[in-house]
């Protein structure tokens, strides 16, 4: 049997290296856009944070990104979900997703976003919802009335 450590091909094993030891250590300053999209809870996988990069609805210092791209603390990131656009700084980078307290405190809403989600908010609750007004299928009264009212009688 031979020694792993002897063979000339073998890496030495360091203690505490992995790909988190790595990761941290390769980008000690930075994280995908991604990542930090799903760990701040903005999307519920690291799939619809991608799609959402592709089809433009997430901005970083005004302009369009890929998801590989490197983000930084204090930068600036619009993200749009439905029609609601939020504009945010970063305060923190986090590559794991933690519970909802942990995650909010990786970004700052600005003001302004904040009063336009909520004046959103307010519209949406002020309008009638279409649906409200489908009962579904008529009665045999009510669609006795809809003939009447269609042929003229």
């Amino acid at each position: 049997m031979a020694s792993s450590s002897s063979s000339p091909g073998a890496t030495p094993v360091r203690a505490g290296a992995g790909p988190v030891a790595e990761a941290s250590s390769r980008a000690a300053g930075s994280v995908r856009i991604d990542k930090w999209l799903w760990a701040a809870r903005f999307f519920k996988t690291r799939g619809l944070a991608q799609n959402a990069i592709e089809n433009g609805r997430v901005l970083v210092e005004g302009e369009r990104v890929k998801a590989a791209r490197a983000l930084r603390v204090g930068e600036r990131v619009v993200v749009r979900i439905g029609d609601v656009a939020r504009e945010l700084f970063v305060r923190g980078l986090s590559e794991t997703r933690g519970p909802a307290p942990v995650a909010q405190q990786l970004y700052q809403e600005t003001a302004e976003s904040v009063a336009l989600r909520e004046a959103a908010r307010e519209r949406r609750g002020l309008e009638r919802e279409p649906a409200a007004t489908i009962r579904g299928r008529p009665t045999k009264r009510e669609r006795r009335q809809l003939e009447r009212a269609r042929d003229g009688t």
